[in-house]
């Protein structure tokens, strides 16, 4: 039923797609396409603005909006997609931050470059192409009527390291991968100082205490168990700030904070600790050298349900637990320093801070293209 519907929506795109490509290219536009946010992400204002800033004439569309559940949703998803219609067919670039129908499934005008700056700073866990057959990933038929990850020009990688992982994922060759990372890296590095001190104002009662922010993965299937951890805690002495995941609600202690007007990101300005699992928010970790911890419970699960492509034990020694007890353990004890160290050097992109600029240049170029 889902390859039929597949196929239904291709063979509507062709249809409404065919005319619309006669029409001129409107050269200074650039089209932002995302299903991941609500609005216009970080990444796409820092680019916007650079860009802008090199060519005043530059115009944006942005198609922006989360697709939920339901048939409101479900109607403004489709919606969503008639209108990249017109805006692939008349512009010469596209950025885009996951996947998308229209880009993927049709044949575009050789004019067009599309620009896939995939929202995760890393390839921790197997996605796309190397998860086809898995319960956490997708059918291989369905994959190939939805024309998965077809139609990048360039993606915007992370250090080098990651590369292969890349180009078996997106099912493309080294050769397509821009190694500078997310234009969001120059902004973590820039604020960081800003956003510790905005965040402690506004929650003036984490001073003194040593602050944890747990930051797990989606798990499609099955739900995230933390209760050990967060049951465990000494909370006159740790401060709990819990980020859920987009997808993944996890039931929250009132002991815990959330801090609902702050990113993850944000948060990262002002935790002593981050635990995580096989969320590529490690590497955002690792940028401001946030001391990072994993908590792995389920490790042989995901391990089977889903995949990874490193093996955190080797990668960060002394920095990942399966059970909570050893976890509080270690945040008693000093911390391996030389693990993040050694995971930085390896796994982050050269040059940080230069990210936005190096996208916004390829954009600017093909635009003049």
């Amino acid at each position: 039923m889902k390859i039929l519907f597949l196929n239904f929506l291709r063979l509507w795109m062709i249809v409404i797609y065919a005319p619309l490509k006669l029409l001129p290219i409107q050269k200074n536009k650039v089209v932002f396409i995302s299903r991941q946010t609500n609005g216009v992400n970080l990444d796409y204002r820092l680019l916007q603005g650079y860009v802008k800033k090199q060519n005043p004439d530059v115009r944006y569309v942005n198609i922006c909006r989360r697709y939920e559940k339901g048939f409101g949703e479900y109607a403004a998803f489709v919606g969503n997609i008639l209108k990249s219609l017109y805006h692939l067919a008349t512009t010469s670039v596209c950025v885009i931050d996951g996947y998308w129908p229209a880009v993927s499934m049709l044949n575009h005008k050789k004019a067009l470059t599309v620009v896939q700056i995939w929202h995760a700073m890393g390839k921790i866990k197997k996605s796309g192409y190397q998860s086809l057959n898995k319960k956490s990933g997708r059918n291989p038929k369905v994959a190939k009527a939805m024309a998965m990850h077809k139609n990048y020009d360039v993606i915007i990688a992370s250090g080098k390291a990651w590369n292969k992982f890349y180009c078996e994922s997106f099912g493309v060759s080294e050769d397509v991968l821009l190694n500078c990372g997310l234009p969001r890296i120059d902004a973590m590095l820039e604020a960081d100082e800003a956003n510790r001190t905005k965040i402690l104002q506004t929650y003036p009662e984490l001073e003194g205490k040593t602050v944890l922010l747990y930051a797990p993965t989606f798990r499609k299937g099955w739900n995230a168990d933390w209760d050990k951890l967060s049951n465990s805690l000494d909370y006159d002495k740790f401060a709990l700030i819990v980020k859920n995941h987009p997808n993944q609600k996890l039931k929250i202690s009132d002991k815990c904070y959330t801090c609902d007007e702050f990113t993850s990101d944000e948060l990262l300005s002002v935790s002593d600790y981050l635990i995580t699992d096989y969320s590529a928010i490690a590497v955002e970790g690792a940028i401001l050298d946030v001391k990072t911890y994993y908590y792995v419970y389920d490790y042989e699960k995901y391990i089977e349900n889903n995949g990874l492509n490193i093996d955190l034990f080797e990668e960060m020694p002394g920095c990942v637990f399966k059970k909570a007890e050893d976890l509080i353990d270690a945040l008693n004890k000093p911390y391996p320093q030389q693990s993040l160290d050694n995971y930085k050097a390896k796994f982050l992109p050269e040059n940080l801070g230069t990210s936005t600029q190096t996208v916004g240049n390829y954009i600017l170029k093909s635009i003049k293209k």
